[in-house]
């Protein structure tokens, strides 16, 4: 088991937990790592579910915050070992993970092992199977089994926002489009009725389409509604009698899912349309006295998360979240992830701040 030095700088954690593979699934060798290094502390209360790890203060402080980080990664490819590398003159940390999220993760590491004493108390999540589906979430398992460990008054995910603050997230949803038809041989077509011609008017819908942009709280979500699949056909001389088009909608939060469900039937009105999968987005959150607090500790301007995060999660519990992390989330699952040592530093020290400041 890779053993982890918790004194160490949080780039060097970065590099540590970045080279223990984690590729979702596959959590649990860092986990016991994790579980491993945590677990001697004396100022924190551990639990541990599968590949989740939970650990506490119980200082007796009036408000807690949840700090919780996803320990899992996109598949690797060729590159792990992380490398050190300069861009424009500044050091960067190169590797899979190094931006989702690995280096929240260290920070967030960094900062339990030390914060013995902080002025609110903090419960520290650290979780499996974010990169993959819902129900395997290690953070959706723990809320049905443990919902208690989620009180708290704010919450902060280390997704990467490039050291920047961004509030809530915007919602998901998949849906098929489906068009049927009638097999024919292809040399005799006319007999036949062809599901993939019948598509073109609901692609034509979906490239005449012009998304939102939506104010929530103060903060400008950008929607988006694309085909990012097709299908269809039988064989090369097969005329298809159906095509399936796969549709991704990202709403603002000021929508529900059911809202935005009738939206996307909406725009496909005459065509039968499947929902597959729905996630609700999560409102700002910034109107939380301990949001504003940490806000203004870190010095940040508030931005959108155009993307789908965990902050939902939390957000469906009642308790406001904001993504907060090092790293350029558009580089999140790229093969040349790397993230700047600047911001993991200076991260690290924005949550050092807000969590001791008298």
């Amino acid at each position: 088991m890779p053993e982890l030095d918790l004194s160490a700088s949080s780039a060097d954690l970065t590099r540590a937990i970045c080279d223990v593979p984690s590729v979702s699934g596959d959590e649990t060798p860092l986990a016991d790592a994790i579980h491993a290094a945590i677990g001697g502390l004396a100022h924190l209360d551990v639990y541990r579910d599968g590949d989740t790890i939970v650990a506490r203060t119980d200082r007796g402080r009036a408000q807690r915050v949840v700090i919780a980080g996803h320990i899992d990664t996109v598949p690797i490819n060729a590159n792990v070992p992380t490398r050190d590398i300069e861009l424009d003159g500044a050091p960067y940390i190169w590797g899979r993970g190094t931006v989702d999220m690995k280096a929240g993760v260290a920070v967030q590491l960094k900062l339990a092992a030390e914060l013995v004493d902080p002025r609110i108390d903090v419960t520290w999540m650290w979780y499996d199977h974010e990169e993959v589906a819902a129900e395997l979430n290690g953070l959706n398992r723990l809320s049905q089994t443990r919902p208690d460990l989620f009180a708290g008054d704010f919450a902060i995910l280390g997704e990467p926002s490039n050291g920047e603050v961004e509030g809530g997230c915007n919602g998901n949803l998949r849906a098929i489009v489906r068009t049927h038809g009638v097999r024919a041989h292809s040399a005799r077509a006319w007999i036949g009725e062809n599901a993939i011609h019948r598509a073109a008017p609901a692609l034509m819908r979906l490239a005449e389409y012009r998304p939102r942009d939506v104010a929530v709280e103060g903060l400008v979500y950008r929607e988006g509604l694309n085909a990012v699949r097709i299908g269809g056909g039988v064989a090369g001389n097969v005329i298809p009698d159906l095509c399936e088009i796969e549709v991704n909608y990202r709403f603002a939060p000021s929508r529900s899912v059911a809202e935005a469900e009738d939206h996307v039937r909406n725009v496909f009105e005459g065509f039968e349309v499947e929902v597959v999968d729905s996630s609700e987005g999560a409102r700002p959150g910034l109107d939380a006295p301990l949001a504003q607090e940490f806000v203004a500790a870190v010095g940040a301007t508030p931005k959108p998360k155009y993307g789908w995060t965990d902050v939902a999660r939390f957000s469906a519990l009642g308790v406001p979240a904001v993504n907060y992390g090092p790293g350029d989330p558009h580089l999140a699952h790229h093969d040349e992830e790397r993230v700047p040592v600047a911001q993991i530093e200076g991260v690290e020290q924005g949550l050092r701040t807000w969590l001791t400041a008298s």
